[in-house]
């Protein structure tokens, strides 16, 4: 079935507004507004659609609304959907970002994120124990969990690493099941596709280079890579990101980081707009406001256009992928060991808001973070438990929750 472009601009602009609590919250939103409600796509081609996204790096809401304009109306509908989808929650996140620089040291706007900040820890959470129900289905799957959590949390090895060693242990454990199966059929790849995306994605890092701009080529470059490894969502690479952001780069500090964050869940939109929020502060302490712009837009740039990509160059091989048993099994790996990502992303950030105090410890081969636990923000606390019982058994969606904790921080910095 196809649509009109001005019914597809009416409809995902919609979707964009209001796409607010997550991946899960979105695709359930597309699902009503383009199976239930229009009859748009069909249920297995919505599905089918799902999948193919999961098995791709990057925002898989984001890349489903992309796949279902492109379903709809060819390529001009893929960019439609897939940019509506994006640029409501990057203004609001361009404005939260240029506030923050100005009024993020105050302590009314400390006290607002304290709420937020708290109000994440039990996001994440959720995040996690709601992946595992779905992802760890046996043993294996909860030893490859096991083994990422203490590769990122006692050993600090490098994100891409552990997500590149869970899929090789998917895709060797599917080898045996999978050898006297009937053979995949071959898939040609769009090429001149391919090539146009890929030049359009990295051209500006030439004209960065070319230009001078160091900052902005390496915001580029470091976003670019990011975009690729960002397999299981946001919350997965979050903790990849502040480590690089904060320890390697120096970027932003760890505050500013768990920030980011929290105000990134305020917005609608993919969550993984929380990039543009670093590249913006990143830019504006090194070059004020017109540097924070300009670094707001090559961030947006690298970690969106390569969503595109992946679509265009993949959607019309959609059927022999997502039948792919060793592909599948790989992917179920890299989900399986996502859990054991985000308790680390959880750990880090419930350290960093609920502790004046988070210190690295070295023990040679080890490399743990630890708070110090004198450090305690006594006031972090009840702003928890609000939120848990906010989105645990009064069941508020996100929005409600977030705009309730940053109430009640704001009342307790008032009190006290």
């Amino acid at each position: 079935m196809s649509a009109p472009m001005s019914e597809l601009f009416r409809v995902f602009g919609r979707i964009g507004l209001m796409s607010f609590g997550g991946p899960a919250g979105q695709i359930a939103l597309m699902h009503r507004e383009l199976v239930e409600q229009r009859d748009w796509l069909s249920e297995d081609q919505f599905l089918r659609g799902l999948s193919f996204c999961m098995l791709l790096p990057g925002p898989e809401a984001m890349q489903l609304a992309t796949y279902a304009g492109w379903k709809l109306n060819g390529v001009k509908g893929g960019v439609l959907a897939g940019l509506l989808f994006v640029l409501p929650g990057a203004m609001v996140i361009a404005a939260l970002a240029l506030a923050y620089a100005q009024f993020g040291a105050q302590p009314e706007t400390q006290a607002l994120m304290m709420g937020i900040k708290a109000a994440v820890i039990v996001i994440v959470a959720q995040a996690m124990i709601k992946l595992s129900s779905k992802a760890l289905k046996g043993t294996a799957e909860m030893l490859l969990a096991l083994a990422a959590f203490v590769a990122l949390f006692v050993f600090a090895l490098p994100f891409p690493l552990v997500i590149a060693a869970a899929a090789c242990v998917g895709y060797i454990r599917a080898n045996g099941a999978t050898a006297a199966g009937p053979r995949a059929p071959r898939m040609e790849l769009p090429l001149r596709t391919i090539v146009f995306w890929l030049v359009l994605w990295l051209l500006p890092l030439g004209v960065l280079y070319g230009a001078g701009q160091s900052l902005l080529f390496d915001l580029g470059v470091f976003f670019a890579k990011l975009a690729v490894v960002t397999f299981g969502g946001a919350y997965a690479v979050l903790a990849y990101m502040a480590q690089e952001v904060v320890q390697v780069r120096g970027w932003l500090d760890a505050p500013q980081m768990v920030d980011a964050l929290g105000l990134a869940e305020t917005t609608p939109g993919p969550l993984i707009l929380v990039t543009q929020f670093v590249g913006m502060l990143a830019g504006h302490a090194q070059g004020g406001w017109a540097v924070a712009v300009a670094a707001g837009i090559v961030t947006l740039w690298m970690t969106f256009v390569p969503c595109f990509l992946w679509i265009f160059a993949g959607a019309p091989l959609v059927d022999t992928l997502v039948d792919r048993p060793k592909l599948s099994a790989a992917l179920a790996a890299i989900t399986a060991a996502v859990v054991g990502v985000i308790a680390n992303l959880s750990l880090w950030f419930a350290f960093h808001v609920l502790f004046d105090e988070v210190r690295t410890v070295d023990l040679g081969l080890m490399e743990l973070t630890m708070p110090v636990f004198s450090s305690l923000i006594w006031q972090s606390l009840p702003l928890v438990g609000l939120a848990a019982v906010l989105l645990g058994p009064l069941r508020r969606g996100v929005l409600r929750t977030l705009i309730c904790c940053a109430t009640a921080g704001l009342v307790l910095h008032a009190l006290w």
